[in-house]
């Protein structure tokens, strides 16, 4: 009875775990600048996430996504044959880029913001992802970034010009989640 009793008691202390979440059916991750003042928007069909997460827990939340750059999709065939290639995303020797957050900040209510690294084409660079969080059943990731292109080398050569293409490129998700 005496170690029940104790037992019952530490349960309150015991420390909370965040949740293991892989991405459902859904899922989007999309893509939006200008091209001589046309807007253009694209998406990558094929990417992947996985999230662990607790509100209550930021310091041991982990975010990653893997985006297969072949995969980029604009509706427009001469604009998907540019993407893919060496210009742009050069998805024959960088097939894929990553976004890894570890660090990650409350900003009010439910939304946060995921301080990562994206890699693509074999740079490195900080990107922050605001987002909101939509718990449940089925939790939702809702979130925006800024992708400066030129820091990644997207666009080099003639598509450096950013009267062309600007050089900020908006980054929209919704990510719908089930537990792991």
């Amino acid at each position: 009875m005496r170690k029940t009793l104790m037992l019952a008691l530490m349960l309150p202390c015991a420390p909370a775990f965040a949740t293991d979440y892989v991405q459902a059916p859904g899922s989007t991750l999309t893509f939006a600048g200008t091209y001589q003042g046309d807007v253009f928007t694209g998406r990558f069909p094929g990417f992947t996430t996985t999230f662990r997460f607790d509100p209550k827990q930021l310091a041991t939340s982990k975010l990653q996504v893997v985006i297969p750059l072949a995969s980029a999709a604009t509706s427009n065939a001469d604009y998907d044959g540019e993407l893919r290639g060496a210009s742009f995303f050069d998805a024959g020797k960088f097939p894929r880029a990553t976004y890894n957050a570890t660090k990650f900040r409350a900003l009010g209510g439910n939304r946060y913001a995921a301080d990562g690294t994206l890699t693509l084409r074999g740079i490195s660079k900080p990107v922050v992802l605001e987002f909101t969080w939509t718990p449940g059943a089925a939790p939702v990731l809702a979130g925006k970034a800024t992708v400066k292109r030129l820091a990644f080398g997207v666009g080099g050569g003639d598509w450096a010009d950013t009267a062309l293409i600007p050089d900020a490129i908006a980054i929209s998700t919704k990510v719908v989640f089930k537990q792991k």
